[in-house]
């Protein structure tokens, strides 16, 4: 089958490639001119284990395209993706512009029946303006004779894992009330149903809503462990222990419910905010969600308040000024270079704003913390773990990267001078860091617990 993707980001690129590679011919179409020359020559915008490789094989052999040309794109196929950005609008909705400008453009070019695929995460709702603005844009070019459907299929990637997601989904969620266009997009996905049936139609409201309502669900364990993890540090309970405890229930498992120093990512952050004005809109009080919010908001000032209390800065707020701090882990989970909502910035910034410096290393983020936090005198990024020690006071640990698992803490030990570790993503045994000499702050655990 023909198919056309408008916006390369994340969900764009990947599910693209992923169906490339499955057989099907695809054009991605994107505004950004740089970033189609740098796809063609090889380029990937985004690090994403095992993407590059299937672009590059993929392009190479004649079934993925790139271009700028929204004609062509439009003409390429039947079938037509829309993944581009909803970033938060200034009330925290997600902006629709981007949509709905693509909705546009296809209107403006069609010639011939069109099915338009939402792929991009919307309020629910969002069909319904897309489907109007086609109709809008082809009743002007007095074109209101052509057929076209409207399509919700929300994606349900994990940045670090989102090739092996879109190659075997866990489920295909397709909204439509055109029997004709649910046979289309089950033979889009054919390649991908053969072990058992993974598609699940239903009306399109309804599968907008299951997007919010699967991240919002995701960022609620993440969010309700943080608060057992403050509980547990103030009534002296180790939270390790908690989540063994409850995770052996088979009614709640272990997914998701591990303490850190908050969430990030361009989802959940996003897609808790924007349900909850959504249902702000409709007068609805979604007082879970705002609390999920909050609890998540207040998580990435954890390590900030573990730093404070071991430096004593309520008796002396210059305790940090001149320290130098070793930060591992930059990247908002591993895996990936995004640092979007990352809960290192809020770190960085604390840090920086009580005049200590950073010493910083991540193995992929490099490039992308130097984009965002520019040329300072405060900050250097490191070439490797080990070398953003040198000379530091402590160590903080924001991402949990496989590779600082199993460090050498006897390096670490030799290397930092108040041999304190905050670490936000609980990666070591508290016991075994006290018998090697370490002021250890974690995340319900070790120092952290006030009992």
């Amino acid at each position: 089958m023909k198919v056309t993707f408008y916006g390369i980001g994340y969900v764009g690129l990947v599910q693209a490639t992923v169906l490339a590679d499955a057989g099907h011919d695809v054009c991605c179409v994107d505004i950004d001119q740089n970033k189609i020359d740098n796809l063609k020559a090889g380029i990937i915008p985004i690090y994403e284990p095992g993407l590059t490789a299937l672009v590059n094989k993929t392009y190479s052999e004649g079934r993925l395209t790139f271009t700028t040309d929204a004609k062509f794109g439009v003409e390429f196929a039947k079938l037509h993706f829309i993944a581009v950005g909803t970033p938060p609008d200034e009330d925290g909705s997600a902006d629709l512009k981007y949509v709905l400008k693509v909705a546009e453009t296809i209107a403006t070019h069609m010639t011939s029946e069109k099915i338009i695929i939402n792929k991009s995460t919307v309020p629910v709702g969002t069909a319904e303006k897309v489907s109007a603005t086609v109709l809008k844009t082809l009743q002007t070019a007095n074109k209101s004779d052509l057929k076209y459907s409207v399509v919700s299929n929300p994606e349900f990637l994990k940045e670090g894992a989102a090739v092996n997601d879109c190659q075997k989904p866990d489920r295909i969620i397709i909204g439509t009330d055109s029997e004709e266009s649910a046979d289309v997009m089950r033979e889009l996905y054919e390649p991908f149903n053969r072990n058992h049936d993974k598609i699940i139609v239903m009306d399109i409201k309804s599968a907008e809503l299951t997007k919010y309502a699967a991240n919002c669900m995701l960022a609620t364990k993440i969010s309700f462990m943080n608060e057992m993890a403050n509980i547990a540090e103030q009534v002296g309970a180790d939270i390790e222990n908690v989540r063994h405890g409850i995770g052996s229930d088979p009614r709640i498992g272990y997914q998701f419910i591990y303490p850190g120093c908050g969430y990030g990512g361009s989802c959940f952050p996003k897609d808790v905010q924007a349900l909850i004005r959504t249902t702000d809109s409709i007068g609805y009080t979604a007082e879970l969600l705002k609390s999920v919010e909050s609890v998540n908001y207040r998580q990435k000032n954890k390590l900030s308040e573990y730093i404070s209390k071991h430096f004593d800065l309520a008796t002396n707020s210059n305790a940090l000024k001149g320290k130098t701090f070793a930060v591992w882990g930059l990247s908002f989970k591993p895996n990936t270079d995004d640092m979007r909502e990352a809960s290192s910035l809020v770190l960085l910034n604390y840090l920086w704003a009580a005049g200590a410096k950073v010493q910083a290393f991540d193995p992929e983020s490099m490039d992308e913390t130097q984009r965002i936090c520019g040329n300072r005198d405060d900050l250097a990024l490191m070439g490797t773990k080990e070398a953003a020690l040198q000379g530091a006071d402590a160590l903080v640990i924001c991402t949990e990267w496989q590779n600082f698992r199993a460090p050498d803490f006897d390096l670490i030990s030799e290397k930092i001078s108040s041999k304190a570790i905050f670490d936000g993503r609980n990666m070591f045994d508290p016991i075994r860091m006290k018998k090697k000499g370490f002021a250890y702050y974690a995340i319900g655990r070790g120092l952290s617990i006030h009992g």
